[in-house]
């Protein structure tokens, strides 16, 4: 016998959620004080107030697709991190060999220099694994944090992101902090040819193969984009008016969007909750309205206020559900996932979070609640997207994204899809390419393309 699936949402779930449920009119103003905040971030006079730093990569070259040779690439975004040789041998044969290590908790607060020693320790063995001890290498070193670059292999620390807080790094030149670790062994020859943000990274992936490719995108952990610039727009850049170069490459650094209250008319009480525990607070609002670190979270907010109210499983008590971080965003995923009538992803979740759950209703709920959080996430990401493609003012263009919650969520590329083509003015074609490893494939494109120009 099929189960009878409640359609209608209870009032009182419907009215927990409502504030995720944005409107065609707040995602246009969205486009719109995103493009004024983007506009201060570019400009010399207005930089340092903005909160949209949209920092200067120092990457100009897109790859032509004829780069080659031997690259080792590192990549540290969060609380893993990788060793990549990356061999490109033409433009659709590339090797990739890689090792992932993970970052005891201890050491994403404990003092920077440990945090270095042990990512120069993780090179020597990988390079020894690889036989790679008698070759000097160069290196493209993935930092996925907010970085204010000054050359190529030059980039300051701005804040920690994603709950690191090493101490001794923020403010410091964290190319010459891994340069000094790995001379500090004696035992291997690396030269860190180029720094680069994963969105970067991530953009250069796709541009080797997708020559439209002009923006980069990462909703994962974290949220941020990278775009096309003109050279003459980004005055950060010293050489701006004069380089012979048209194009730059911007970090926009957008999960610090609405720092400054611009987005509190999107935000619900539980945006203002999650902020309140997090080691930031206050600070990446656009992120933790969009990226995976939170969305688990909001959903658990609404879920124990709701069940206070007693209005979502009645009677039943977990601790699981009452402890902070307890719904990862996996499970937005798994239950989302479940075709109509059909509540298998939903009924792993219900039972890993120890609850009971035998009312079809309260399964209908739950997924109420989850699609009014991703949907949300979505909305925005579309918005930001808008600006960056309005603000080149291209009308065919290629986005690279990367990221747990691009490539997990059964919806995300479909909500995005939908809510640019609403916002986008019409004629404009656009295509969401999963990127291809861009924290790795993108940061040995980055070391070939330097390699390239100091040899010309």
């Amino acid at each position: 016998m099929s189960t009878i699936v409640p359609t209608t949402i209870a009032p009182e779930v419907e009215a927990a959620v409502a504030g995720f449920m944005l409107t065609q009119e707040q995602m246009t103003e969205v486009v719109d004080r995103m493009t004024k905040e983007i506009k201060m971030g570019l400009a010399k006079d207005t930089h340092s107030r903005a909160v949209i730093k949209c920092f200067v990569s120092y990457v100009q070259d897109l790859p032509t697709g004829k780069e080659r040779g031997k690259y080792l690439a590192l990549d540290l975004g969060g609380s893993n991190f990788r060793v990549l040789l990356v061999d490109l041998k033409s433009n659709t044969d590339i090797g990739i060999l890689s090792k992932s290590y993970v970052i005891a908790s201890s050491m994403l607060s404990g003092p920077g220099k440990d945090l270095f020693d042990f990512i120069a320790n993780c090179l020597a063995e990988f390079c020894k694994e690889q036989n790679l001890q008698g070759e000097p290498l160069p290196l493209g070193f993935t930092f996925s944090f907010p970085l204010q670059q000054q050359g190529l292999t030059k980039g300051m620390l701005v804040t920690w992101t994603k709950g690191f807080s090493c101490e001794g790094v923020v403010g410091k030149n964290v190319v010459a902090l891994l340069q000094e670790a790995i001379e500090r062994r004696g035992d291997l020859k690396i030269n860190i040819v180029a720094i680069l943000n994963d969105t970067v990274g991530t953009l250069m992936s796709c541009a080797f193969t997708a020559r439209n490719c002009r923006i980069g995108l990462i909703v994962g952990t974290g949220s941020n984009a990278c775009y096309v610039e003109k050279t003459v727009n980004a005055e950060c850049f010293e050489g701006y008016q004069t380089s012979t170069k048209p194009h730059m490459i911007i970090n926009a650094e957008w999960g610090a969007f609405g720092d400054n209250g611009v987005l509190d008319f999107v935000r619900t009480p539980y945006d203002r909750m999650v902020d309140k525990v997090t080691p930031n607070p206050g600070k990446q609002t656009f992120e933790k309205c969009i990226s995976g670190m939170y969305m688990g979270e909001l959903v658990r907010l609404v879920l124990v206020d709701l069940m206070a109210k007693g209005k979502i499983f009645v009677g039943e008590n977990s601790e699981r559900v009452q402890t902070q971080w307890n719904f990862q965003t996996s499970y937005l995923s798994d239950i989302e996932s479940d075709s109509p009538g059909d509540f298998r992803g939903c009924n792993k979740v219900i039972n890993q979070l120890g609850l009971v759950g035998n009312n079809v209703r309260d399964k209908v709920h739950l997924r109420y609640i989850c699609e009014a959080v991703s949907s949300r996430s979505a909305k925005l990401c579309s918005c930001g997207l808008v600006t960056l493609i309005n603000k080149m003012n291209i009308n065919e263009v290629a986005v690279g994204i990367d990221g747990s919650v691009y490539r997990y969520h059964p919806r995300y590329h479909d909500l995005l899809m939908f809510h640019m083509t609403k916002l986008l003015r019409p004629g404009i074609k656009f295509e969401l390419l999963e990127s291809d490893d861009g924290s790795g494939k993108g940061a040995a494109l980055i070391a070939a393309t330097a390699v390239q120009n100091t040899t010309k």
